[in-house]
């Protein structure tokens, strides 16, 4: 977004705070450092209203020594942290997006009544998965601050002017601040899986574990009657070995134990706070045969509790889960109890126990003595079980073929597999599928790579043996493009256990395809027919109820960019609609999706309801990555509100009368296939065809600084090879935002758009489809948040002057084409005018975003040159994490 001279109004919390931080910076660094970086704030908000030019901050920027640059860069991160605060208060910290009764009301007003409602509940599933993915800059403790400040500014909002602790309010969030300015922003260690393990279940603990129950309650208030738990939390930290050599079977087992003790130390806790709470008489009150049948089995024979059944039950019940914990973790919990009860087999045991407390409170007039404990404490153990969170495990289908060829060769099955074409190949592992015997033997050697595959399945087998379907359910397969992928893998779970023959054959795992390149996408609907074509395979889809595929935002918009990324993604849904109808199976689709538009980022609200009509089916999984966790569930209103907004969303796409004919489907489709066809040519000609793009891309962009950033467990590339091809997806977006080009985000659509012939076709689309409509607001706020001027300081930084500034001359053309048909498109005089709130709050942070910039190109060009001073190194990283921050935009 270029300068303007566009009224910014400024949020008073924004502004509150800001001082506050000045008087931080005044009484820890004086007057003198105060007045320095005031003075670079000052340049820059007037260069943005065109008072001064960019020189001006140049000077400025110049003036500062190294100590004082570090200094610079924590004050315009630490002020974009807490304007970032502020806004998500006053926009009520959600997307836009309709609560469960907005839906039920449109609903209603579409003649779908409450009956509908209630079936498609009954087999919905809604399932946000944490993963561990490296986009989060902040570390846990400048989290932690945050959201106390949030907790303080919200006593201030209801007129309260001291804390829990006797605290006058502002002089809190004023320490608060204080602590920030004097916290390390930047880790020293690079985050390992466990590490991973730990930051997620804080989130798991505080957030989930209290929020969800409490949102049933209103839900089914709202509905009139009890609703299933269709939505649970998923999660691949620990699981997830696709390109991470960190991720082992001792990480499978301790991420899963983990989250076992999270949850069975909050039951622990609410069965504890129970027996306080349910003081009942059998004196004063009617006491049921099967509540008294609990007391007595509970083996509490103290006289205090003899008139008391539901202490002397919860007693019971807190000795047997106190057993399961000692089973399941290893060694006791922290509170240990004096009877000796058995462990309960499952958490539908211990379900069952609480439901006879539930039948037992309940009066003759259909009131209960609950006062929603109780009911809460159910919902968890229905939402939760005994695992908290789901694992999935996911690895790269290029290790299994591998891994299969040793084995079948070992077993003298086939000397070569790997040779074996597709027909052949799924012959033969459809024969192996068919019998029990194992083909790996404890007496044959063999390579590290499947020691450790084996050895990752053999875990797999003991926490589903421990927990069921909760603990482990789904295992996805990377890069999966024939139906051998899919097979190779039951193959290996057959030699664990985890797959019997029969007839159907039956898996404690589901086998997920994860279709991530324009190509996989393309051939999605082959490969699912492929799949369904197989009896036995169809067989065991069909009586599990559904199957899932995976479908891929990263990898498909770095192969092919983001017009034909999201329209593929789109496509492929649609086309895999019938293929299912076809197999009387329903399809879930699991969308793994990243913050940033380039990776799929955007509103879940309308990603969803743009979704491809029959394609949601009420099922529908979701990947939540990095700085999207703590964005969307950093505090439990966060969490409430955006938990319910993927829930209305889903529930609506899947019931919601299909709101376009199909003829306007038809030639919306036509059209998009056209505009995605041009799209996809104009980016592969930049990205893939342009010899020495990949040099251009890694000088220009802080590519190389990046992977220096101790943000997350997973290398950079899943190869040591420098291609494009072979970098991961977030290190590619991350880039490209930082040198603010905002590349995938983009790219070719201009050219796409300004070569269509038919302008009122693309208004129509615009108007009347949610997905095209989806598309091109996605891809406004990257527009706004990219700038030509900034990243043409980074074209300084390639070797070779003379290519760097034809191909970004290419760029800024392209960017220039973008621009003007969006707006055209869209009715629009300038960027974000239909989204005023948006557009101010981005104005607001850009002239604490532009400095940053500067200052790092400077600094990457010092470290480049040989310039060995630590403090340019660690002012890059925190210029990194710093605007990161203040776009609210990384991988």
């Amino acid at each position: 977004m270029q300068s303007s001279t566009q009224t910014v109004t400024q949020n008073s919390d924004v502004r509150y705070l800001g001082n506050l931080l000045g008087d931080v910076i005044r009484t820890y660094g004086g007057d003198s450092l105060f007045e320095r970086i005031e003075r670079v704030r000052s340049v820059s908000v007037d260069q943005h209203r065109g008072l001064v030019d960019a020189k001006d901050v140049d000077r400025e920027l110049e003036a500062l020594g190294l100590d004082d640059a570090l200094h610079f860069v924590r004050a315009f991160m630490l002020f974009s942290m807490l304007a970032n605060l502020a806004e998500d208060r006053q926009s009520a910290a959600v997307e836009d997006a309709a609560g469960l009764e907005e839906v039920l009301d449109r609903l209603q007003g579409l003649g779908v009544g409450l009956p509908q409602v209630s079936e498609a509940l009954s087999s919905m599933l809604v399932m946000p998965v944490l993963t561990a993915h490296p986009t989060e800059v902040r570390r846990k403790s400048v989290i932690d601050h945050l959201i106390r400040i949030g907790t303080f500014l919200d006593l201030k909002q209801a007129g309260q002017t001291e804390t829990a602790e006797g605290s006058d309010v502002d002089h809190a969030i004023r320490q608060q601040i204080a602590l920030l300015w004097q916290t390390r922003l930047l880790r020293h260690q690079r985050l390992t899986v466990l590490d991973e393990v730990e930051i997620e279940l804080d989130y798991l603990r505080d957030v989930f574990l209290p929020v969800l129950p409490r949102e049933y309650t209103r839900w089914e208030r709202l509905l009139g009657e009890t609703c299933p738990s269709f939505l649970k939390v998923g999660s691949w930290i620990g699981g997830d070995r696709d390109g991470n050599p960190n991720v082992d079977a001792a990480c499978v087992e301790h991420s899963v134990s983990r989250a076992a003790q999270t949850v069975l130390e909050y039951y622990l806790d609410s069965v504890h706070a129970l027996g306080a709470s349910l003081s009942i008489s059998s004196e004063r009150a009617e006491v049921s045969e099967e509540v008294r049948a609990l007391a007595d089995a509970s083996g509490d024979e103290s006289l205090a509790r003899r008139d008391e059944p539901y202490r002397r039950a919860l007693s019971g019940m807190y000795s047997r889960l106190a057993a399961t914990f000692e089973v399941l973790i290893g060694h006791p919990p922290p509170r240990t109890s004096s009877l000796c009860g058995e462990p309960y087999a499952d958490s539908d045991a211990f379900r069952d126990d609480l439901l006879v407390l539930g039948r037992g409170l309940r009066a003759p007039d259909g009131q209960s003595a609950d006062d929603g404990t109780l009911k809460q404490l159910l919902r968890a153990v229905d939402a939760f079980g005994f695992h908290l969170a789901t694992l999935d495990f996911r690895q790269n289908a290029d290790v299994h073929e591998r891994v299969v060829a040793e084995l079948l060769a070992g077993g003298d099955v086939e000397a070569d597999y790997l040779a074996l074409d597709e027909e052949a190949r799924v012959a033969l592992l459809r024969q192996e599928l068919s019998n029990a015997r194992p083909l790996s033997s404890s007496f044959l050697e063999y390579s590290a790579e499947t020691e450790s595959e084996l050895a990752l399945f053999r875990a797999a087998a003991r926490v589903h043996g421990l927990y069921g379907e909760g603990g482990i359910s789904t295992y996805v397969v990377s890069k999966a493009d024939s139906v051998s992928d899919l097979l190779e893998v039951y193959l290996l779970l057959k030699e664990v256990g985890l797959y019997q023959p029969g007839n159907p054959p039956s898996s404690a795992l589901m086998v997920v395809p994860l279709f991530e390149t324009i190509g996989d996408l393309e051939n999605a609907q082959s490969i699912m027919n492929g799949w369904f074509a197989l009896p036995e395979m169809r067989a065991m889809s069909a009586s599990r109820g559904f199957q899932e595929v995976m479908i891929g935002y990263s990898d498909s918009n770095k192969d092919g960019g983001y017009l034909s990324s999201v329209w593929c993604l789109h496509d492929a849904s649609r086309n895999l609609v019938p293929t299912f109808a076809e197999a009387d199976t329903k399809m879930q689709l699991f969308h793994g999706r990243g913050g940033a538009v380039g990776r799929g980022g955007g509103p879940a609200f309308e990603a969803i309801r743009a979704q491809p009509s029959g394609s949601v089916q009420g099922r529908i999984r979701i990947t939540e990555q990095g700085e999207v966790i703590a964005a969307k569930y950093g505090t439990p209103e966060k969490a409430a509100k955006n938990l319910e907004a993927i829930a209305s969303a889903t529930l609506l796409a899947t019931i919601e009368p299909d709101q376009i004919s199909s003829k306007d489907k038809a030639r919306f489709g036509e059209a998009m296939a056209a505009l995605s066809a041009d799209a996809f040519r104009h980016y592969r000609g930049l990205v893939y065809e342009t010899e020495g793009f990949q040099t251009f891309f890694r000088q220009m962009t802080p590519i190389a600084e990046i992977s220096g950033l101790k943000i997350g467990s997973r290398p950079a590339s899943r190869t040591t090879s420098e291609r494009i091809e072979d970098l991961r997806a977030i290190p590619w977006v991350f880039s490209w935002a930082q040198a603010r080009v905002m590349l995938p985000g983009w790219f070719g659509v201009g050219t796409a758009l300004a070569n269509f012939q038919d302008r009122a076709l693309l208004k129509e689309m615009v108007a009347e489809w949610p997905f095209f409509h989806t598309t091109l607001t996605n891809m406004e706020m990257v527009l706004a948040k990219s700038d030509m001027d900034v990243a043409g300081r980074y074209v300084t930084l390639v070797e070779d002057t003379a290519f760097a500034d034809d191909v970004f001359g290419r760029i800024r053309s392209e960017w220039s084409r973008a621009n003007d048909c969006l707006l055209e498109a869209t009715g629009q005089t300038r960027l974000l005018e239909n989204s005023p709130a948006t557009e101010n709050a981005l104005r607001l942070r850009l002239p604490y975003v532009e400095p940053l910039n500067m200052l790092q190109v400077e600094l990457i060009k010092r470290h480049r040159s040989g310039e060995t001073d630590d403090r340019i190194e660690q002012g890059i990283q925190l210029s990194i994490s710093a605007i990161a921050t203040a776009l609210r935009n990384s991988g």
